[in-house]
């Protein structure tokens, strides 16, 4: 039985792996992380927008953590 179980593992593995390949070979992956990336800088403006004149440090924060998105 653990042989049957290690071909059935070996087979899934590399079926996953054709696959992963397969969607980052589309344009599909690409889309979807720019999505996020639009997501994230349209909450940091929502945040900003409320926090107007109230919280100085809030803002500094997310000037940082601009930075290191943009870093990324």
């Amino acid at each position: 039985m653990s042989i049957r179980d290690g071909i059935y593992t070996t087979v899934a593995v590399a079926i996953s792996g054709v696959a992963l390949a397969g969607l980052l070979g589309t344009d599909a992956y690409s889309r979807a992380a720019g999505a996020e990336a639009r997501g994230f800088d349209a909450l940091a403006m929502q945040v900003q927008m409320a926090c107007a004149g109230e919280c100085e440090d809030q803002q500094a924060r997310m000037v940082q953590l601009r930075d290191v998105e943009a870093g990324r």
